[in-house]
This record gives structure tokens, C-alpha cells and sequence, in this order.
């Protein structure tokens, strides 16, 4: 696929796309993170990249929990995090742009791969958080989540009453997180499928489309039986794989902070 189209060209298309769409859905990722300070895992200055012993203890997290639940807490708590920055970042540009969008009724929902909570934090209401959300708790047997503010976990860490206990079920808590080796979530998956199959124009913000199965979803937006076809735009800064097989119909190179903005403008103008 290669755009004809100059950038200013292919943002008002897009815009008309977003207002003739009857479920314009988006799917995000760490592109879009990035830009409020929040370091990649993998770049050149990533978490991982610095701190290799981070990575491999971050592929245990998961087997450490169901071995112990108290363990994998304490050391959750008391050991240096960058999850206590990423719960500092705050939204940027490219957040409230879709956040517009939602607010007068052009996006149905967001798909997203962060777990930073910078979707909510700028004002959407309708999103899915395919990787869990940094800022909620799990229950591990009956899926509930809850604000931790509801369980003083450090006075449970400072009495040993750790693991934290579902007020539902009794079933033990664990971060809403989705640990490497853990399931999606079956209702965030089940959620993400019914958007993907009602969406005819799907928006791809600042994800490479490589980690699975996320990655899946546009294609299955382009496979979906029983509906029109999907249109799918990419706004990345970078060429990925769904530009190289096809699956994209458009890219818009750059920054979603950037781009994404342009495109809320060409709409309220196109509206007005």
C-alpha cells in the first residue's frame, strides 16, 4: 500500500471516514504512551534495554503470584517500580483528541495495549484494556476489579495480611495487569471481538501491530464475515506490518499527538 495522497489530504479524508462511520473504533498502543514521557520496554532506551534482570523478572511475575500470592505482592510493593512513574504520567495530545471524539459520539471505543490509564485520565469512558490497567486490581477466580484505594494495601503489607482478598468471591487479588504467560482477560476479549465486528472504520494510534494476539484484531476487522468492509488508518510514525501485507487502506505518518489532533480539527469543520 503506498499513499498517493499528501498528509493534509489524507487527514481530511480520514475525517470523513470518522463522520460517515456508523462504529469508528480505535486501537492504541505504546506510540501514543511515548509521548507523555512513558519509556518503551524495548528501544534504545527502554525499561528492559537498561535493565535486562527487570525483563527476566517480569516473565516470572506471573508463575511467581500462583506459587505465592504474599511473596509476589511484597516484593510488588517494595521493590523500585516503574509502574510508580507510569501512574504519575498524564495524557497528552493525542489522549484528548480521542477523548473529543468520544465526547460528541464519533468513536464507540478504544482498544488499547497500554496499561497506563491515559485514556481514562484524559475523559474516554468506553475503553477495553486488552493488557489490564496498572491502576486496578484482579480477582484471579472471578475477574472483579477494584480501585486499590478499597484495601489499604499498605497497612495489609505493614500487618503481613497480605495477598488482598476479593470482596466478591474471597478469590485472591493480583494486578489487573496481564503478566507475560497470562491469559487476556475473557471479557476483555470477548468485548474486543464484538467491537472489532461492528466497526467499519477502525483508527491503528502509535502500535506497531507485532505483539499477539492484539495484532490479530485488525485483521479479523478485515475478515469479519457478515459485515461491510472495514476501512483501517494508521496513524504511526513508522511503516508496520499491517502497512507491508495490505491490511491498512491508509498510513498517516508522525506523531498521534500530533496527527490525531488535526484530524478532531478537520472534523469540527467539517461538522460545523
Amino acid at each position: 500500500m503506498v499513499n498517493k495522497e499528501s498528509m493534509e489530504e489524507l487527514i481530511a479524508k480520514t475525517a470523513e471516514l470518522i463522520i460517515k462511520s456508523k462504529h469508528t473504533v480505535a486501537l492504541t498502543g505504546a506510540g501514543m504512551s511515548t509521548e507523555s514521557g512513558i519509556p518503551d520496554f524495548r528501544g534504545p532506551n527502554g525499561i528492559w534495554t537498561k535493565n535486562p534482570e527487570a525483563e527476566r523478572q517480569a516473565y516470572q511475575s506471573y508463575f511467581r503470584f500462583q506459587q505465592d500470592p504474599r511473596q509476589y505482592w511484597i516484593e510488588r510493593m517494595t521493590g523500585t517500580s516503574w509502574i510508580h512513574e507510569l501512574i504519575k504520567a498524564k495524557p497528552n495530545p493525542g489522549h484528548f483528541a480521542l477523548a473529543e471524539l468520544e465526547k460528541i459520539s464519533l468513536l464507540k471505543c478504544i482498544i488499547t495495549q497500554n496499561i497506563d490509564n491515559l485514556h481514562q485520565k484524559a475523559g474516554n469512558k468506553k475503553v477495553l484494556d486488552y493488557h489490564g490497567n496498572v491502576s486496578l486490581l484482579r480477582c484471579y477466580s472471578c475477574h472483579s476489579r477494584f480501585d486499590p484505594d478499597e484495601y489499604e494495601l499498605e497497612k495489609l503489607l505493614a500487618e503481613d495480611r497480605l495477598p488482598p482478598y476479593c470482596k466478591r468471591c474471597n478469590g485472591v487479588l493480583k494486578s489487573d495487569i496481564v503478566h507475560f504467560h497470562e491469559a487476556i482477560p475473557a471479557d476483555v476479549s470477548s468485548a474486543s471481538q464484538q467491537e472489532v465486528g461492528k466497526c467499519d472504520v477502525m483508527l491503528i494510534c502509535g502500535t506497531s501491530a507485532v505483539v499477539y494476539p492484539f495484532a490479530m484484531l485488525p485483521r479479523i476487522a478485515k475478515q469479519y464475515p457478515s459485515k461491510q468492509k472495514t476501512i483501517i488508518v494508521e496513524i504511526n510514525a513508522e511503516p508496520t506490518p499491517l502497512t507491508q501485507e495490505g491490511i491498512s487502506d491508509y498510513i498517516i505518518q508522525g506523531k498521534t499527538g500530533t496527527i490525531l489532533p488535526k484530524i478532531v480539527e478537520e472534523v469540527k469543520k467539517k461538522k460545523s
